[in-house]
């Protein structure tokens, strides 16, 4: 299903992710703060810098094992990932058991980067549409197969 769709604007969904990581980070410090809970605030920063710096370098793990002439891509690719998702996860539940607000933060600044980056890459399909041209809005035409009308209209 998802073969057909290209990403043509990976920078663009970058550059909007991580702005919108940015924003959320300190609006969650200071909504944090002023609810007197600083920790989950500063924990949520954290989250979101995780969540951004791994999606950082899972796009240089991209280029770099893709400018490999080996056959085998999916090993050292599926090797870096497992590498990081484990410091993460280290990370994440080392500050859990240091103090859970602060590690409740963390998980939630993590979760809502990967919102944000789901949205943002949802967004991307949709305007650039299956064939990477835009939205073919033919294709949410749900009319009846054997209704005459044109478009199903």
């Amino acid at each position: 299903m998802f073969a057909r769709f290209s990403l043509p604007d990976i920078p663009a969904v970058s550059r909007r992710t991580v702005t919108a990581a940015l924003i959320l980070g300190v609006a969650g410090l200071v909504g944090c703060i002023s609810f007197g809970k600083p920790l989950i605030g500063v924990g949520a920063c954290i989250g979101l810098a995780l969540g951004t710096l791994n999606f950082r370098l899972v796009g240089a793990s991209v280029i770099k094992v893709g400018k490999r002439e080996d056959e085998n891509k999916r090993r050292p690719l599926a090797l870096n990932t497992v590498g990081r998702l484990g410091v993460i996860s280290v990370i994440t539940i080392g500050l859990l058991l240091i103090s859970f607000q602060l590690g409740f933060g963390v998980l939630s600044g993590l979760a809502v980067f990967q919102l944000v980056l789901l949205a943002n890459v949802a967004r991307s399909m949709m305007k650039f549409g299956p064939q990477g041209d835009g939205l073919d809005v033919g294709l949410l035409d749900v009319g009846d197969p054997g209704d005459e009308r044109p478009d199903g209209a």
